[in-house]
């Protein structure tokens, strides 16, 4: 089982992986490697399906540029296969001085990184985009918006199986040797895989993967978020995003109120220290992880 490359990992950046490999290689062989049994299980499944602007990212860093490229591809990609996604902008609240200072910083980041028609909005104009907030200054960011990831997933992992590529589910990489010339991909099951290049986009377990090969000094330290849904009855009180001034102690965006595709209101992620890599529950533990 010969290959010109082995992605592994079906998550949603697996399949963007293969699906340039694909249009920038014809006639290439690919294979995606999954341990779960369809795609997008972790990370791509368990988000809040928002579509980022880019304002956070240090100027002229690899995240911003990156993060505008993939913006723009991201909605070609939406409007193209009719995905559903709104482009409805959102807030970013200060509620005390110290925040002020840090959202003046955002909003300097956000010009440099090219978003355009950012606002700074006084305290009674935050009513004016949304009416049940209280705050002392926001920046309203035009570009942010809303899509489901797991449709856009899908849609990938379509358009993939139509052009060829090779998907293997429920098969778990044990280890990866180099040899001169091919890469020998061994699995949980009996065949053996090679490959050409391997691409490791494992998620969780990508640092585990990358030791099979490199001596890397990077270890993933797992960390779950938790959502709460409002009520129905309560949903009128977010009309679009709404996030807090982040922390910049911490590497989280803090907890935000987020309209789904569905105009169901979710407030989240707090960030708590998960017992388990894959621990989306706290009583969810493994030790050998966590030791």
């Amino acid at each position: 089982m010969s290959y010109d490359f082995v992605v592994v990992g079906a998550g949603i950046v697996g399949l963007s992986t293969a699906y340039s490999l694909i249009h920038k290689y014809p006639d290439s062989k690919i294979i995606i490697i999954e341990k779960e049994e369809t795609f997008s299980k972790h990370q791509s499944g368990n988000n809040s399906n928002v579509i980022h602007s880019g304002i956070y990212y240090k100027p002229g860093s690899s995240k911003a540029i990156n993060c505008k490229k993939g913006y723009n591809l991201l909605l070609k990609f939406l409007k193209k296969y009719n995905i559903p996604h709104e482009i409805c902008g959102k807030l970013i609240v200060a509620n005390s001085h110290d925040e002020i200072n840090e959202l003046m910083v955002l909003f300097e980041k956000g010009k440099k990184n090219g978003l355009k028609g950012l606002k700074i909005l006084e305290s009674e104009q935050i009513k004016n985009y949304e009416p049940y907030v209280n705050g002392l200054k926001a920046i309203h960011v035009p570009q942010a918006g809303i899509t489901d990831y797991k449709l856009v997933s899908k849609k990938i992992y379509e358009i993939l199986k139509d052009k060829g590529v090779k998907f293997s589910f429920n098969t778990k990489v044990l280890n990866i040797k180099s040899e001169s010339g091919f890469n020998r991909v061994f699995t949980d099951l009996s065949e053996e895989i090679r490959g050409n290049y391997i691409v490791n986009v494992a998620g969780l377990y990508s640092d585990k993967l990358a030791k099979m090969n490199f001596k890397i000094d990077y270890k993933i330290i797992p960390f779950r978020g938790e959502y709460y849904n409002l009520k129905p009855s309560a949903s009128h009180l977010v009309k679009n995003l709404i996030y807090p001034v982040p922390n910049p102690n911490f590497p989280f965006l803090g907890v935000h109120f987020t309209r789904r595709i569905n105009n169901s209101i979710e407030s989240g992620p707090n960030a708590v220290f998960a017992f388990s890599r894959e621990g989306y529950k706290m009583s969810i533990i493994n030790l050998k992880e966590l030791f």
